[in-house]
């Protein structure tokens, strides 16, 4: 089965959408059964490849290769290494939470709700798996579908406003990367991403290349100033829509820089790294002040997500600084603490909005002025949420502390003052998600529909166990997703400073 698993962990969930449509509405509940079935059995089938994966080394693995179109040596050709491997494991955990958020939520269309989440599911993993970079456009734009529809559809009142913005916004940054694209196949003559890394550019090549990448990755991040869509698409899309564009889909965007803007403009990453480290920073402390203001629960944890994804972006360029020949392990701090944060944000994302979900469902209110004393009500549910809350104020011994703590020690090796400027974070992040915390769950009731919410359910308690958990044992124990990635990150640092040692 391993030459195939990534084209099961692919089409299963695509077919597996498909086949909820043609049950359709009128068979809602074993169309979510079947989705949730499917959702599960693609996670257990991912699962192989952390178990079956060889950390030892640096090439593809699982991979498969078939010619797709001749004429332009286009391969069907997938592979994963230490970088794209736990995105994927992310990704199908991930889907199982949203279908199970949405089972009972979920009134309009479930079957198709249902559908969307799974087929772009096999879209994603498509994107972390694809070796070749026509099938890396390929699935990078389709996945745009799905979420296109599940905000339009099943999103709020500004729902197409919404839709319409993260679609243009994603696309037109797609665009500069698919011309980038064809002039590296027009000079090396292959659509193979490896075949990409080898390829000799010069300063000038490089640099354009760089910037049509960052144009389609920092948008999907998203970076300051292309991170206006962002929040309008959270607070207007479903809470699992929420769920996966925080937890998935900005990492893609982070990912890309990996696969792509690293190994391929090493020259040019190199000359405009201070550009993105400001850009970086700016994400992270001025959108840390605009979230302290807001007054929405979805939209502060949105402009939450954009100042913590910050730290991937400032983890990724701050090694062209810190790198010193002699400092090898020293500079795979930065390196390794975006992915780790990437996949830490995953976990706590998921779990803030879903938390946010859970309030909605039950008074349809997002304003924070609507609760208070939730405790007195909800004990058990104030409890997880407490929990999320410290993590994506990064207290030590959750996740959200460990990839902010080791991009900060890379950041210090650059420039203690860039170092300085990232720690705010710990400070404003603590400042907002505090003051979210203390208006909504402490103190009295104030609202008389506060003191009639019922506590969580089994079906809700479990997803948030699940992701508490998780955020928890990656806190304590982060080790076993290091080692995983280290041996890929260390070759990606080597590629990225072939020409500067």
């Amino acid at each position: 089965m391993q030459s195939t698993l990534l084209s099961l962990l692919i089409w299963l969930p695509i077919l597996g959408g498909g086949l909820v449509i043609l049950l359709g509405d009128k068979r809602a509940t074993t169309a979510r059964w079947v989705s949730l079935v499917i959702s599960i059995l693609v996670f257990v089938m991912s699962l192989s490849l952390w178990t079956g994966f060889d950390s030892s080394t640096h090439l593809m693995q699982f991979v498969e290769k078939s010619i797709w179109i001749a004429q332009f040596n286009i391969h069907y050709h997938l592979g994963v290494d230490g970088i794209s491997m736990p995105l994927i494991i992310l990704t199908t955990f991930s889907t199982i939470l949203v279908i199970g958020a949405g089972w009972e939520v979920i009134q309009k269309r479930p079957a198709h709700y249902m559908a969307a989440f799974l087929m772009m599911e096999g879209l994603i993993v498509g994107v972390f798996s694809s070796l070749d970079a026509i099938l890396f456009y390929a699935f990078w734009e389709a996945s745009l579908i799905p979420m296109l529809l599940i905000v339009g559809i099943w999103g709020g009142d500004n729902r197409i406003y919404a839709a319409i913005k993260f679609f243009l916004y994603t696309f037109l940054g797609s665009v500069f990367m698919l011309v980038s694209l064809i002039y590296m196949y027009n000079k090396g003559g292959s659509f193979s991403i490896l075949d990409m890394h080898n390829l000799s550019l010069s300063a000038t090549e490089q640099a354009w290349i760089f910037w049509a990448f960052f144009m389609a990755f920092a948008v999907k991040v998203p970076m300051f100033p292309v991170h206006t869509w962002l929040p309008d698409a959270h607070v207007q899309a479903p809470t699992g829509g929420s769920v996966i564009l925080a937890a998935i889909m900005l990492k893609m965007g982070g990912y890309g820089f990996f696969r792509f803007s690293l190994p391929i403009t090493p020259d040019a990453s190199f000359e405009f790294s201070e550009i993105i480290i400001i850009l970086s920073l700016i994400s992270i402390v001025y959108i840390g002040f605009v979230a302290l203001v807001q007054r929405d629960m979805k939209k502060l944890i949105a402009y939450s997500s954009i100042s913590h994804m910050g730290f991937v972006t400032l983890g990724v360029f701050t090694l062209f600084l810190a790198y010193q020949p002699d400092q090898v392990e020293g500079a795979l701090l930065g390196l390794e603490g975006a992915m780790v944060q990437m996949i830490s944000h995953g976990f706590i994302s998921a779990a803030m909005f879903l938390v946010v979900g859970v309030l909605y469902d039950r008074l349809h209110s997002r304003e924070i002025s609507t609760y208070g004393g939730v405790i007195n009500s909800m004990p058990k549910f104030t409890g997880f949420a407490v929990l999320f809350a410290m993590a994506n104020a990064g207290l030590p011994g959750t996740s959200g502390f460990v990839g902010e703590f080791m991009v900060i020690l890379g950041a210090v090796q650059a420039n203690i003052w860039y170092a300085v400027l990232a720690a705010t974070t710990l400070i404003v992040g603590a400042a907002y998600t505090l003051w979210m915390v203390k208006r909504v769950f402490w103190g009295k009731i104030t609202n008389p529909a506060v003191a009639t919410l019922s506590d969580i359910n089994t079906r809700e308690f479990f997803i948030l166990a699940t992701l508490a958990t998780a955020v928890l044992v990656m806190g304590l124990y982060p080790q076993p997703v290091i080692e995983v990635i280290h041996t890929s990150i260390n070759h990606l640092l080597q590629q990225a400073h072939t020409s500067k040692l």
